[in-house]
């Protein structure tokens, strides 16, 4: 008898004005370039079960996949706390090279990536027992932290992977394992 399969599509939200911007993010809704990236998405995937981050842009874009959204807390982007909508170049240079070098350092009222990527291994052990196929939106910054608790490589390589609005990226499941299938694959 074969392991049960579980499919994993984790979709990045379409853009809003603080990506379009430069800024961190803090519950926004889509500008207007999402939503026409997000109205041209014409053969979404099949799927069994949509989830979505709680997040204003997270839910939107959840919608174009499925009427039926669960609103998974664990699928919650990187809280920014009082970062949220500054540049990083409004940042102290202390504090700015402190969020890119350490991965304990957190802003001011907010979360550091050790707790990002704690948080996202919980979920991905959850959603991990759940044959079939599993559609969830969610940030650039989950969906990063993703693909490197799954590949195991240390949390300093969260900056080097490029996850562009409207993408997906593929995992899958079996026997306990996870692999990646595809990184921010494009919809449109």
């Amino acid at each position: 008898m074969s392991a049960p399969v579980t499919r994993l599509m984790l979709v990045s939200h379409a853009r809003t004005d603080a990506m379009r911007t430069g800024r961190f993010p803090g519950d926004e809704p889509l500008d207007d370039a999402g939503q026409r990236d997000l109205a041209a998405v014409t053969d979404p995937p099949r799927v069994d079960r949509v989830l979505s981050g709680p997040e204003t842009r997270s839910i939107s874009t959840a919608q174009r996949f499925g009427s039926n959204i669960s609103v998974e807390p664990g699928l919650a982007d990187i809280d920014y706390g009082r970062w949220s909508g500054l540049e990083m170049t409004d940042l102290p240079d202390a504090d700015a090279m402190g969020w890119l070098s350490d991965p304990a350092f957190v802003p001011p009222g907010g979360e550091s990536l050790d707790a990002l990527f704690s948080r996202v291994e919980t979920w991905l052990s959850t959603v991990g027992s759940t044959p079939g196929r599993t559609l969830a939106v969610t940030s650039p910054a989950v969906v990063r932290a993703v693909v490197i608790v799954v590949l195991e490589a240390p949390v300093s390589s969260f900056w080097r992977i490029d996850v562009f609005p409207l993408t997906l990226t593929a995992l899958g499941r079996r026997g306990g394992i996870w692999t990646v299938g595809s990184v921010a694959q494009k919809f449109v």
